[in-house]
């Protein structure tokens, strides 16, 4: 039985300043209609681009804080996961998606946040990429950026200049781990376009979504795009629909804090266009590829 209002196990940290993970997706999926219950995975006074900060690993208080959930029969209709930071956390985060789609044939989301702009991020070391590919074999979507689909498929990371036909690749490859869902994000083309791309692999269909870059680099964003995306999903959008919403809601975002002298560091200013999330306008420039 599904939920009257879907329902969202959020599996991300809690930074209580600067616009990221938990402090997003609590919003902008509210504002999409569905419930977000979050499952911390660490809290923090803000989010470490900051030169300082309070940090608390919630990671020895996952599985009894899960298991509650259990024991009042709690059902969820998606889990959504973003960074992790410990191979004890993908192992007991994998453990949860078994037992939660068991029991609630639960959508489960993965971000598989590792790295970017052709980096993995100082906290990951060999070992735990292999763990977040076990996570991924578990996921029904995923929605890695280039960098990160480069860790995941253990290849050279091009930044640039890439074919259509090379990501169609990719994105096939990477379903072959296990997900039916792979979107790419965040990609330029040989043909100098932004595009995010996407197999669905019950459909046997590949999709490229274009999109505007504005090239200024927010923190947060990602979180941005892929709760965006969830929340479109669960409004009852086609996929290459959600993509191109979140991508248009992003971009919206993005020119609309530049406008501003602010701090980059905390973010976009999504809460000055919340009424742009209800955009009626229906014409979409995806292709099936």
């Amino acid at each position: 039985m599904k939920n009257i209002v879907p329902t969202i196990a959020a599996i991300h940290d809690i930074s209580g300043y600067g616009r990221c993970s938990t402090t997003v997706a609590l919003p902008i999926l509210s504002a999409l209609g569905c419930q977000v219950c979050p499952l911390p995975t660490a809290i923090l006074s803000n989010h470490t681009g900051y030169k300082d900060f309070f940090f608390f690993d919630y990671t020895d208080y996952l599985e009894e804080y899960y298991k509650h959930w259990e024991i009042n029969n709690f059902k969820f209709d998606c889990m959504y996961s973003g960074f992790l930071g410990s191979q004890k956390q993908i192992e007991i985060i994998t453990d949860i998606i078994e037992r939660m789609k068991k029991n609630n044939n639960t959508l489960i989301v993965v971000d598989p946040v590792m790295g970017d702009h052709g980096e993995v991020y100082s906290t990951y070391t060999k070992e735990l990429i292999e763990k977040m590919n076990e996570l991924v074999k578990h996921a029904d979507i995923i929605t890695p950026n280039l960098t990160e689909v480069c860790i995941l498929l253990n290849i050279k990371y091009e930044s640039t200049n890439l074919s259509i036909e090379t990501l169609k690749d990719y994105l096939y490859k990477l379903s072959t781990i296990g997900p039916n869902t792979v979107l790419i994000t965040g990609v330029k083309t040989v043909d100098n376009e932004f595009v995010n791309v996407c197999y669905d692999k019950k459909e046997n269909k590949y999709y490229k979504i274009p999109y505007e870059n504005i090239d200024i680099k927010y923190p947060g964003t990602g979180d941005l795009f892929t709760s965006l995306f969830v929340g479109y999903l669960f409004k009852g959008l086609k996929l290459p629909e959600a993509i191109e919403k979140a991508s248009k809601f992003v971009t919206l975002a993005v020119k609309t804090t530049s406008k501003y002298d602010v701090d980059i560091n905390n973010g976009v200013l999504f809460e000055l266009i919340m009424k742009d999330l209800f955009n009626e306008n229906n014409i979409y420039n995806y292709l099936v590829i």
